[in-house]
């Protein structure tokens, strides 16, 4: 998509590299300012349960008897499930107000403090006793007025994609329960069961990150909205371009699959606290999300051809969103290769999941907070709460 671009032959955005130098700056500065040793973490969910210093999952995991590191990994693995499933972008009117500071807090971060809440409340476990776990019998049964409450939804406080988050959360269960041999090893069936198969595919204590994502494509890949199959096979987010022509059953085919390498991203951490080397890291893609996004058209890397389709609402499936996102994902590349020679790093210390959190999505989150003023996103896009 980027070298078709980069001919001028793409029917929706312009391309100027000329741009780039800009946009590394600017995520030089926004890395500096929030990790001035450049001792960044991954860009994952766990970085949405952490406000003001406060770590409020592991002020919980670290006061919890887990009978072994496993427990606690299946636990943290049904977490981030669960919530990244609910990070949907949630629209510029939502909020969340947090019981422990009174705050209130919107998008990713709010609905982060909101899942976490209804993890640690129990919310989604079957047993009182046991509130910190996922059962798939529980989300089977889930109902959008139970998300509702949990996310303090009201006609005040609209939230974006309720029904298509509710649905997801169904299918997950539903899909959870259907395949014991999967996620139910080592317990009743759980998303978190998952951990158990990935410990079984590491070799000698390692394994790599681009097999976490093969994996959650492979066993999760049924619960998303039927939209373009192959062979039988729901390709998820995956969609169609007309300028992606191939000689196989393939063309016209761009897969992004954002939801999943953001939990693939999230689920390295409890990997690693259990004692699992995950190697790699660096073999992910960038994320095909509106801050990254954002980025490069708010410094006009990619400009839009219509103007007026700055101001026209598009849906996911759009060639207009597909082209965006893709370029997107490779343009992240370069800025990662440009930053990591001016840092003089390489990919192992430095890893796109680094560059990412610094980084790419903080910095495309800073200009449209400065350029708009509910701080949407350049490119407006129609959301059903399953893809953003």
């Amino acid at each position: 998509m980027l070298a078709i671009g980069l001919d001028d032959k793409l029917p929706n955005f312009r391309i100027d590299l000329d741009r780039m130098d800009d946009v590394v700056e600017l995520v030089l500065e926004t890395t500096r300012n929030a990790y001035p040793s450049f001792d960044v973490p991954f860009h994952s969910r766990w970085r949405h349960f952490v406000t003001n210093g406060d770590n409020r999952w592991a002020a919980v995991a670290d006061q919890t008897d887990w009978p072994d590191r496993a427990a606690r990994a299946r636990a943290e693995f049904d977490l981030a499930i669960v919530s990244v499933f609910l990070d949907a972008g949630a629209g510029p009117s939502w909020r969340y107000r947090d019981p422990k500071t009174g705050s209130t807090i919107g998008r990713s971060e709010g609905l982060g403090l909101a899942s976490l809440a209804m993890f640690t409340g129990g919310a989604f476990s079957a047993a009182p006793l046991a509130p910190l776990r996922v059962d798939a019998g529980v989300l089977v049964n889930l109902g959008v007025t139970d998300l509702e409450r949990g996310m303090q939804v009201s006609d005040a406080n609209p939230l974006v994609g309720m029904d298509g988050r509710a649905d997801l959360l169904r299918r997950l269960g539903r899909l959870v329960a259907s395949k014991p041999q999967i996620f139910g090893s080592q317990d009743t069936p759980r998303p978190g069961g998952l951990f158990d198969r990935l410990a079984m595919l590491a070799d000698g204590g390692k394994l790599p990150a681009p097999t976490i994502l093969a994996e959650l494509l492979q066993q999760l890949g049924p619960i998303w909205p039927s939209r373009l199959t192959l062979g039988g096979i729901a390709l998820g987010d995956c969609w169609r371009h007309p300028a992606m022509t191939t000689a196989d059953a393939t063309s016209g085919l761009v897969p992004l699959h954002k939801l999943s390498q953001w939990l693939a991203y999230s689920l390295i951490e409890p990997l690693q606290t259990s004692g699992i080397i995950v190697t790699d890291i660096d073999g992910l893609t960038g994320l095909a999300e509106y801050r990254n996004g954002g980025l490069f058209v708010d410094t006009g890397v990619l400009a839009f051809r219509d103007a007026g389709d700055a101001q026209r609402e598009h849906e996911v499936s759009s060639p207009l969103v597909v082209e965006w996102r893709a370029l997107t994902v490779a343009l992240l590349d370069r800025v990662a290769d440009d930053l990591r020679h001016r840092l003089g790093r390489d990919a192992t210390s430095m890893p796109l999941a680094k560059i990412l959190e610094g980084g790419t999505w903080a910095a495309g989150r800073r200009l449209a907070r400065e350029r708009r003023a509910d701080a949407s996103p350049p490119v407006k896009v129609i959301s059903d709460g399953t893809v953003f």
